[in-house]
């Protein structure tokens, strides 16, 4: 029976810290009692067998997480194989192998050493029928190894697979189930399991496909294919008909294409075993296949970099052995062809920001870390020697209530950026906060959307990340693909500014009647609901865009796990303040019940929470970046379990 557990918008909370108390006891090894003596019994034997070809850009990393499996290694065998490599696949596997295969029970590795692909190839990526009969011999030759040496599984698993969680193997084991594979997650809807099959034998889409990988339904489920990253249990007497080869299927029932990873499934289909895919726990992360004409270092090492900031993100850091970072090249750092880019982060979220590093190390972005005004350093007095006074008849339009401490901070700190490119003279500047997270190919859109917007001209700001709150479309920009005139938006999570924008900002003197930054700049390209605000601010001609899509999401939404926000969570100003026009003595309150009827209404989401793009699908396609299994689609599914 498959296991199911739904939860709106992801895995369930309390489920998932039930699994996290347990998992300890599911991974002890058996204890079984013989007169009165406790004898301890060994884990399973486990095979894992890897194919390897111009791999060397995924191998450091392949390796190093392998390694951290936290299962006995003299319990493991390793069979690797490479052939046709036109990199440093080899010299990378014998590097790792040479400090690491004492620790295993054994290691066979054989390889070919002459760099060229096969004469019958047009390119490295292209699949024909030679190539896929060789990858079938290799696989069957590794099933038929783990059978002669009586291991208990085998693992067969892809070069290009990370699995970030070190108690994968130990879990799978534990489910007891014939065949079954982690679900792994990639930069689209690719992953390693179909739910459907054609009469033909290919993919076919269906509705739970999108269920399981959205982590909408949570457990272990029967699906057609499975491939990539599989755990075969040998114990089983029926797997003794599994195979690779077309020949060893029943005669006459398969006219299916010579391909690895159907005629595996299709056996398993006769035998009557069923497969399974696993997604209750965050296992790790997969490439997707190159198309043919795509190229290693394109497309690939763009993927590389796409799924190495979603390990950034979701753990900090990836791993990477020391011995193994020598093949890693350094990322060469630019500014993205921009006057500077600045990094606003407070000097005690030392924690975002070390995080916020290693994403720019991996992008090769060249960012200047920008101290935020801290808003625990701020009280009513510092406030007002500064010369800050409040908007009349301002109140947050959620919350009903001042500005907080945080959100003056994080004003100040937008504005001392404007005036710092004011008196630099920076043309175009990039600026980023401290809690975001980089859309897929985010260098090759950011250029796109920087081509367009100079080609086309005019533009004064645009939003590289950005919260919508109107429902109806934004207008395409005349020529462009990539960027909408904004909308009433929120959040300042990323974006560009000119020279002319910043000083257009500074001009309305925004200190002298402060409000949020988010609710400043609507008001300043004049796309904002409360007239009554605006009214404040004469030159609203503020010309502000968008990327569309948006290059840029926050890393946690309110009620994640982690999610923490230093301007909503931090002291409020307690009324005293005045506002512009009142007297020397201070006498003009903030009012808590000011909240003008032109507001947008309570009932809509806080600032903290998911955005929900009505036509997210259309801008996407109309972007230029397709949203086939292969390609990006919008990521706001929930990852971290």
């Amino acid at each position: 029976m498959c296991s199911l557990l739904r939860c709106c918008g992801g895995p369930c909370r309390g489920y998932v810290m039930v699994m996290l108390m347990l998992l300890p006891l599911l991974l002890t090894t058996t204890i079984v009692s013989c007169d009165q003596i406790a004898l301890t019994e060994q884990l399973p034997t486990v095979m894992v067998a890897v194919l390897v070809r111009n791999k060397a850009h995924t191998l450091p990393y392949f390796f190093s997480y392998l390694e951290e499996l936290d299962y006995p290694k003299d319990r493991m065998s390793l069979w690797i194989r490479s052939d046709h490599n036109e990199d440093r696949s080899i010299e990378i596997t014998k590097a790792w192998l040479k400090r690491t295969s004492s620790l295993y029970h054994s290691v066979d590795f054989k390889y070919r050493a002459e760099q060229r692909k096969r004469e019958s190839e047009k390119t490295s990526t292209h699949w024909n029928e030679e190539r896929f009969s060789d990858v079938i011999r290799l696989k069957q030759e590794a099933l038929q190894t783990a059978r002669m040496m009586w291991a208990d599984y085998i693992f067969f698993l892809d070069a290009d697979v990370f699995l970030t969680n070190s108690n994968t193997l130990r879990y799978l084991i534990d489910r007891k189930l014939p065949i079954v594979a982690p679900m792994l997650v990639s930069d689209g809807l690719y992953s390693n399991f179909w739910c459907g099959m054609t009469s033909d034998y290919y993919y076919q889409r269906t509705d739970d496909y999108k269920k399981i990988l959205n982590y909408d339904q949570i457990g272990q489920w029967p699906v057609p294919m499975v491939h990539t990253a599989v755990l075969v249990s040998l114990n089983i007497a029926q797997t003794r008909q599994l195979t690779f080869e077309r020949k060893n299927l029943p005669s006459g029932r398969y006219d299916g294409p010579v391909d690895d990873i159907i005629i595996f499934a299709m056996s398993a289909n006769y035998s009557g075993i069923p497969m399974y895919v696993c997604n209750e726990l965050l296992y790790g992360y997969i490439m997707v296949p190159l198309e043919a004409g795509e190229t290693v270092a394109g497309k690939d090492l763009e993927q590389l970099t796409n799924v190495l900031s979603y390990i950034i993100n979701e753990y900090g850091e990836f791993k990477l052995k020391q011995d193994l970072s020598r093949f890693v090249p350094d990322v060469p750092k630019d500014k993205l062809s921009l006057s500077h880019i600045y990094m606003i982060n407070l000097d005690r979220r030392t924690e975002r920001r070390t995080k916020m590093l290693k994403h720019f190390d991996l992008l090769g972005l060249d960012v200047e870390h920008f101290p935020a005004v801290d808003g625990k350093q701020l009280s009513d007095k510092k406030v007002h020697d500064l010369g800050i006074r409040f908007l009349p008849g301002y109140a947050d339009p959620f919350h009903k209530r001042p500005m907080t401490m945080g959100e003056i901070g994080c004003f100040l700190s937008h504005y001392n950026i404007w005036e710092r490119m004011v008196r630099l003279n920076q043309q175009e500047v990039l600026v980023l906060e401290d809690d975001i997270r980089f859309e897929p190919f985010f260098r090759r859109r950011a250029y796109g959307v920087l081509a367009d917007a100079r080609r086309i001209g005019g533009w004064e700001l645009i939003y590289f990340g950005r919260k919508r709150l109107q429902e109806e479309d934004e207008k395409w920009i005349e020529g462009s693909e990539f960027l909408v005139k904004a909308g009433y938006s929120y959040w300042t999570l990323g974006y560009i500014i000119s020279l002319q924008g910043a000083k257009k900002l500074l001009r309305e003197q925004p200190l002298g009647k402060l409000l949020p930054v988010d609710e400043y700049l609507p008001i300043m390209f004049d796309n904002h609901p409360n007239d009554s605000w605006a009214g404040h601010f004469r030159d609203r001609t503020l010309n502000a865009w968008s990327a569309a899509p948006l290059l840029l999401y926050p890393t946690h939404y309110t009620g994640d796990e982690g999610y923490i926000s230093d301007t909503e969570d931090s002291v409020r100003i307690d009324g005293t303040l005045p506002t512009i026009g009142a007297g020397k003595a201070g006498q003009g309150m903030v009012n808590n019940d000011t909240r003008d009827g032109a507001q947008v209404q309570a009932s809509e989401p806080k600032k903290g929470d998911k955005e929900q793009l009505p036509n997210a699908p259309s801008l996407l396609a109309d972007s230029g970046i397709g949203q086939s299994e292969h390609d990006i689609e919008t990521k706001n599914r929930r990852s971290e379990l």
